[in-house]
């Protein structure tokens, strides 16, 4: 009988948050829709804050919950970029195809979230800074290293990790990162190319690298996004100076980076820039998409550690794609202080998520049309 009860009230609650009336729950309708004809599984969505604000602020206390139809939280997180104050509301949600999805923001204290996410700077190796979600890690390195010629890097290094867990404390804890201990390993091999998909300019047909970065912000680091800025000292670039910010974003359950690269130089002259993916010396699988701005590489299996998908997503049109001994290579450009925006990423195959060549280019290609039709977030 008790439970019955409980049931009873728990549905005239969630009714009441979902017809916005007002006994104390001050609640609003949210709805998220899926165009596309493709699932999006446990996908994080940002709805502006400036959509939500009213009702959040008029909570007593400013705690809230956010709830589905059945009354069950949705785990979220409020995001800064930087500001002092919210600048969008970030749940994680799954939404069927050509689907939607509806959501209210009611009071109550919500339950803690698994972190998902999580980045740092490294100062106890070389000045690394190194980010992680429950898929993938990856890292950059910084001035300490360039001390060190024989293990200097500059591109985008990737650790390949098959636990959903957070890593990167206890890997550099145990300083054996490079050997496989049930969690995965770095074996990514980067050297002084661009890796997994790292941006410099071009002179010529010369990548100009600049040193690596020397000062570091951390704009939002959550249970469902981390988001931060690696900044660079001024470098020649065709008798130039250019320097450049480059913002990372990773949410949970993504393979995928957000970046923006701003390059900033005297002159409104366009800039030629290039991202790329480091090639192997043993054949790998090359998708090479210029129409829809894919670019993706299988890698040849790397004897016991397995193989790493690489790719990159743009989000502009680009020049040309192509390869040579080094890289596969997107050259594109951009101005002076506007950011320049793609994706990059990578996936294991041992993570058991993508395990071939077509699996991960698939992933690429679903992952481009995602960015292309965002989730539609109607705030009522």
């Amino acid at each position: 009988m008790k439970r019955i009860f409980f049931l009873f009230a728990l549905a005239v609650y969630t009714s009441a948050a979902f017809a916005g009336t007002r006994q104390e729950t001050y609640a609003t309708d949210i709805v998220l829709t899926n165009e596309l004809k493709i699932a999006r599984t446990a996908e994080v969505v940002e709805i502006p804050y400036s959509r939500v604000a009213t009702r959040i602020g008029a909570i007593k206390n400013g705690a809230f919950r956010v709830v589905n139809r059945r009354g069950e939280e949705v785990p979220h997180q409020l995001v800064y970029k930087g500001q002092s104050t919210p600048q969008a509301l970030l749940v994680q949600v799954s939404i069927p195809a050509s689907g939607s999805l509806q959501l209210a923001i009611v009071p109550g204290t919500p339950k803690a979230v698994v972190a998902k996410t999580f980045g740092r700077y490294v100062p106890e190796r070389a000045d690394d800074f190194a980010w992680e979600n429950d898929k993938v890690a990856f890292r950059m390195y910084g001035k300490a290293l360039e001390a060190k010629p024989s293990e200097n890097a500059n591109g985008m290094d990737v650790w390949a990790k098959r636990t959903s867990a957070l890593v990167i404390n206890k890997w550099y804890k145990l300083g054996n990162y490079h050997k496989d201990n049930g969690e995965g390993l770095d074996y990514y091999h980067v050297g002084y190319t661009l890796g997994a998909g790292n941006i410099a300019p071009m002179n010529a047909d010369t990548i100009v690298y600049p040193k690596n970065y020397r000062n570091y912000k951390i704009l939002d680091s959550g249970a469902l996004r981390i988001s931060f800025e690696l900044s660079y000292d001024n470098w020649n670039v065709g008798g130039t100076p250019v320097t450049v910010v480059k913002r990372f974003t990773l949410d949970a359950g993504s393979q995928m980076n957000k970046v923006e690269a701003q390059f900033s130089y005297d002159g409104n002259k366009a800039l030629p820039v290039a991202v790329g993916i480091i090639r192997r010396a043993e054949p790998g699988t090359i998708l090479l998409n210029e129409k829809e701005g894919i670019m993706g590489y299988w890698e040849p299996q790397h004897g016991d550690d397995g193989t790493i998908g690489a790719g990159c997503i743009f989000t502009t049109p680009v020049k040309q794609m192509g390869t040579d001994k080094v890289h596969l290579l997107t050259v594109s450009s951009t101005t002076s202080s506007a950011p320049f925006v793609y994706y990059n990423g990578a996936a294991w195959n041992k993570a058991g998520a993508v395990t071939n060549d077509q699996q991960w280019f698939t992933y690429l290609q679903e992952y481009a049309a995602k960015i292309k039709s965002p989730v539609r977030t109607d705030v009522k």
